[in-house]
């Protein structure tokens, strides 16, 4: 039986509003991205939907980084060591941070949904909360993007052909 996976997800902003069933996507997201690295443990994770300049602030405070991004994530972890909640014993993962102005645009923009862009930025953190990163590009990049397209696939959220070069590659 899988372990339970509690996440908390909180709306800190008012830009947007929140369509019905992101926060169940996000869920899913979550435990699919966990259950396709084989994280057996129970675990514990925060996403927290903000405005651009929310997003903004983080981003310049903890990244020294003076602009707006999608998505900041906030690993609790490191080398897979978590610390855990002493009430459940869950692993603490970490936070995700998703800024939805921006997720509008960029669904906008790559001819998608927005739950689509939603779901993808979740997976996308979730993997920065297990250790993967991508700022070296490379293969390590390629690693990431390979393991979020076959999530995102799993859960029915495939890329439109607009994504692809070549639609024969399908």
């Amino acid at each position: 039986m899988k372990e339970k996976i509690k996440v908390v997800i909180s709306n800190n902003q008012k830009d947007v509003k929140i369509p019905t069933g992101v926060r169940l996507l996000v869920r899913r997201c979550c435990n699919a991205v966990l259950t396709f690295e084989n994280f057996s443990e129970p675990a514990e994770i925060s996403v927290s939907f903000v405005n651009d300049e929310q997003i903004h602030e983080l981003n310049k405070m903890h990244r020294d980084v003076d602009r707006s991004t999608d998505v900041l994530s906030f690993p609790l972890g490191e080398n897979g060591v978590y610390d855990k909640n002493p009430g459940t014993g869950a692993c603490l993962l970490g936070d995700i941070v998703i800024s939805v102005p921006t997720a509008v645009r960029q669904a906008y923009t790559y001819g998608h949904t927005l739950q689509r862009e939603i779901g993808f930025l979740t997976v996308h953190s979730m993997l920065h909360l297990l250790g993967y990163d991508h700022v070296n590009g490379g293969i390590e990049a390629v690693h990431m993007r390979e393991k979020e397209e076959r999530v995102l696939t799993e859960l029915g959220l495939k890329r439109n052909e607009s994504y692809y070069m070549d639609s024969e590659e399908e």
